[in-house]
């Protein structure tokens, strides 16, 4: 019997250390943010054949992570143990490069239906950073307007000195934006206070940005493989007008130097956030898709 459990602080050297053997820019493929999302998804994990597995609680599977050769073996093994719980073999988060593999072991047993909302947003940094040219001449204008509004404005790195004043901005954007009557927004800022809480323990990176002296914006995320950073948090008052892209920008600029993507995650569906991440203009999607038996439900 395999045994799940769910991811615990001292859990993270184990799982970066299967993590660090398969390259992947999925917003997933870290430590934080299985840890701080696993209550919400049930998400837990196992090391089965050598590999690490995840699995949800719908028992869906995570793609084996560690050492290609040890994946279909580990596979096989994870079909076994959901005939002996008598579910359906079921896999979540599956790249196309990952369900090629599945074709080539399994011809024509399994198929995959790709979710654009789960779909990653992957920009070039340096564009990011300069927001040159005209595409990113709206953007330089927030940027502009934001700096003209508050010629005072500073950016910091977050650090043990700046942690709790974060933390007081997160609780008021909480409360600004009706958190409490929204399950996934509930959610969400849970990871944001915890994130904070934990900023040491998970080795996050972030930076914030002032206006009058007071935190206007902050943002949080960490390397995700050896040429992209993943942006996981990013929260600014929408009554400042600027704040967004300002964050945005800067946090490019001092925090994710050395890397040549930025991971933005996905838009989970809102047409707002859509428009937005779109806007930024993405060199490409990491499309993730769920993969089932065919005819099975």
């Amino acid at each position: 019997m395999i045994e799940f459990k769910r991811p615990e602080l001292n859990d993270r050297d184990l799982i970066n250390g299967y993590l660090a053997k398969q390259k992947s820019r999925s917003c997933e493929h870290t430590f934080a943010n299985t840890y701080l999302w696993s209550r919400f998804y049930g998400m837990e994990f196992a090391v089965v054949n050598n590999m690490l597995v995840y699995k949800n609680a719908q028992t869906s599977f995570g793609f084996p992570v560690g050492s290609v050769e040890n994946a279909k073996k580990t596979m096989d093994i994870l079909m076994d143990y959901c005939r002996e719980q008598n579910v359906s073999f079921k896999m979540q988060n599956v790249s196309p490069e990952q369900f090629s593999l599945m074709e080539e072991w399994y011809p024509g047993e399994f198929e995959i239906e790709y979710d654009r909302d789960t779909a990653d947003y992957i920009y070039e940094a340096e564009k990011l950073a300069k927001l040159s040219g005209k595409k990113y001449h709206g953007k330089k204008n927030h940027t502009n307007k934001f700096k003209s509004l508050y010629p005072d404005w500073s950016y910091e790195s977050i650090g043990a000195q700046n942690l709790e004043e974060c933390f007081q901005m997160a609780l008021k954007w909480r409360n600004e934006n009706g958190c409490d009557d929204d399950e996934e927004k509930n959610a969400e800022i849970c990871v944001t206070l915890n994130s904070l809480r934990l900023y040491k323990e998970l080795a996050l990176r972030g930076g914030l940005l002032r206006a009058n002296g007071e935190i206007a914006a902050f943002s949080i995320g960490e390397p995700l493989c050896d040429d992209t950073f993943v942006v996981h948090i990013e929260k600014a008052f929408a009554d400042i007008p600027g704040a967004y892209p300002m964050i945005n920008q800067q946090f490019v600029i001092h925090e994710t130097e050395g890397y040549t993507y930025i991971n933005r995650e996905e838009d989970m569906g809102e047409e707002g956030l859509r428009t937005a991440k779109m806007s930024y203009r993405p060199v490409f999607l990491v499309e993730k898709g769920r993969v089932r038996r065919k005819g099975e439900a």
